[in-house]
């Protein structure tokens, strides 16, 4: 049997909602058998049944159309009532009773939103049924309703769920080719950056420096899009940010993530405020990459001319890191959406929006917190380490 033959028996043999129908069916007219039935031009399928007569019909069965009452239902898509055949001057020669033995019949179209008839449900008993009647009739057109309604809802749920899986599939493909992407340009990056710091050695003129440190400054934006673009991805791959916790000092990792951006905005002013007397139970790589992603944005956001004040402390109870700099004041609808990807505060500043959003989760990977407030012509962002368990 062709396919969507066996999707249509599938659905319905066992439906929940068809069974019952057909049981009120056959309570309410007393007839004994009933059924929903594929209709097409060529073929009567029996998709749901239930029999009571032992008519040896089952879902599946097939009978020529033909010989069917439903065929003249799908040529005139109006219902059928039949009460008694031997005495009903249209059918009681007509060979399709003679044949299958039956007295009583009805049979009513199913028709799909699109206009489409789809088949019928009928019913049929060897005994004359009282059937012939307007509740009779508006009971079976409403169940044909009814299950047309259902196959309308089974089509747009498997439509849905095949583009959700489709969407699914696309974004998963999507986010290996990024992290794949981000970790072959770290090699070209790295060689670029060696490179760059070569000419250092030499003595160079004014403008030679400046060319120097443009790459240098470049290289290192570079390298900090594609570390976060790739935490990004391992993010949305569901590996979420990955720790090496260990209890150190975090005053060293500062002061060289402090020492490489001035390197590269020599012009910019940061002030460092470091007390670091208590080892803190973290990844310092990540909180390094953290305070740096911080620190690129005071610089590309914050007003130019003013210093950077960065500061960390340490206790028993955990550590708080803050940067602060002079800044045009945050609208609190751009505030709660700040640490979201692809938010950028400023659409004329270079960068993809994702430095924020990789500092938030570094912080809520170790447990913490990270926070921003605005107020005073400042803008200060805080993050709190909890102590180590």
């Amino acid at each position: 049997m062709e396919e969507h033959f066996q999707r249509d028996i599938h659905r319905l043999e066992h439906n929940p909602a068809v069974t019952r129908i057909l049981d009120v069916v056959c309570a309410i007219t007393g007839m004994r058998f009933a059924a929903v039935a594929r209709v097409t031009e060529e073929r009567w399928i029996a998709l749901s049944v239930k029999d009571l007569i032992a008519f040896g019909v089952t879902p599946g069965s097939e009978l020529e159309v033909r010989t069917t009452i439903c065929k003249e239902v799908r040529d005139h898509q109006r219902t059928i009532l039949i009460e008694h055949v031997a005495e009903d001057p249209e059918w009681r020669d007509h060979p399709t009773p003679k044949l299958y033995g039956l007295q009583s019949s009805i049979s009513t179209p199913i028709i799909r939103a699109n206009g489409e008839f789809f088949g019928t449900l009928c019913a049929l008993d060897p005994e004359p049924r009282k059937v012939d009647t307007e509740e009779v009739r508006n009971m079976f057109e409403l169940f044909a309703e009814l299950i047309a309604h259902q196959l309308d809802t089974d089509d747009e749920l498997t439509s849905a769920r095949g583009d959700l899986l489709a969407a699914n599939e696309a974004a998963v493909l999507r986010d290996q080719f990024i992290a794949v992407l981000g970790h072959d340009l770290r090699n070209p990056l790295n060689a670029v950056d060696a490179g760059a710091r070569m000419p250092e050695r030499e003595a160079l003129t004014d403008s030679q420096r400046g060319v120097v440190r443009l790459m240098r400054a470049s290289t290192l934006r570079m390298t900090g899009l594609v570390s976060n673009v790739l935490d990004f991805a391992r993010g949305r791959l569901r590996a979420g940010i990955v720790l090496d916790k260990q209890r150190t000092n975090l005053g060293p990792a500062l002061a060289q993530v402090v020492s490489e951006l001035q390197a590269v905005w020599p012009e910019q002013i940061i002030n460092t405020d470091i007390t670091d007397a208590v080892p803190v139970y973290c990844d310092v790589n990540r909180i390094a990459q953290l305070a740096s992603n911080l620190l690129a944005n005071a610089i590309t956001h914050g007003t130019p001319g003013t210093p950077i004040e960065i500061a960390l402390r340490t206790s028993a109870e955990g550590a708080e890191l803050t940067v602060c700099n002079v800044a045009a004041p945050i609208s609190a609808e751009a505030e709660q959406n700040l640490f979201k990807p692809f938010v950028r505060g400023d659409s004329t500043q270079p960068g993809l929006g994702l430095g924020l959003y990789i500092a938030h989760e570094i912080a809520r990977a170790h447990g913490g917190a990270l926070g921003v407030a605005s107020s005073g012509g400042q803008v200060r962002f805080k993050l709190t380490l909890p102590a180590a368990e």
